[in-house]
């Protein structure tokens, strides 16, 4: 009989798919993350943008068309912002009203974030554990065959 024969293959395979199921999950929040963080960022840029709009005189800005090219633009009215709320929504803002409504999305952004990357830890020991489990029946698989013998339960002090 082969050592590796005395590991239960049924519980490594099923050990196996829940580590490929929490990669998967792992991934999918990672991903979530990254559109998070580049969200925010974006956010902040545009911010940044507003209220250098708002504080220039002349409000030249560069306009990308896209394919790496941008022109030169002057904004005709700096306070009045147009802005993507979802769903293709768009609604008119001034300004300030825009950058509060941006420093908003940040915050709720900032949030989401904070509870993707705790389920993300979350998985993360879970597959760490898995992992470990994982581990532990290889190493009992390479134990050379023969009786086993279980470590005694520690005892509590009796009483007096």
């Amino acid at each position: 009989m082969n050592d590796v024969d005395r590991v239960d293959p049924r519980e490594l395979q099923s050990l196996q798919l829940y580590l490929n199921e929490y990669r998967q999950q792992a991934e999918v929040f990672s991903q979530q993350f990254s559109l998070l963080e580049e969200g925010r960022m974006e956010a902040h840029a545009a911010i940044e943008a507003l209220e250098e709009i708002r504080g220039s005189p002349e409000s030249i800005v560069l306009l990308q068309v896209g394919g790496g090219a941008s022109v030169r633009a002057r904004v005709l009215d700096p306070d009045k912002v147009l802005l993507s709320i979802g769903s293709e929504v768009i609604i008119e803002r001034t300004n300030a009203a825009a950058v509060d409504y941006l420093r908003d999305r940040i915050t709720e952004m900032e949030a989401s974030g904070r509870k993707v990357a705790e389920t993300l830890d979350r998985i993360r020991g879970q597959m760490n554990e898995i992992a470990r489990r994982i581990d532990l029946l290889y190493q009992q698989a390479q134990m050379p065959a023969g009786p086993r013998i279980s470590p005694k339960p520690v005892q509590e002090p009796e009483e007096e």
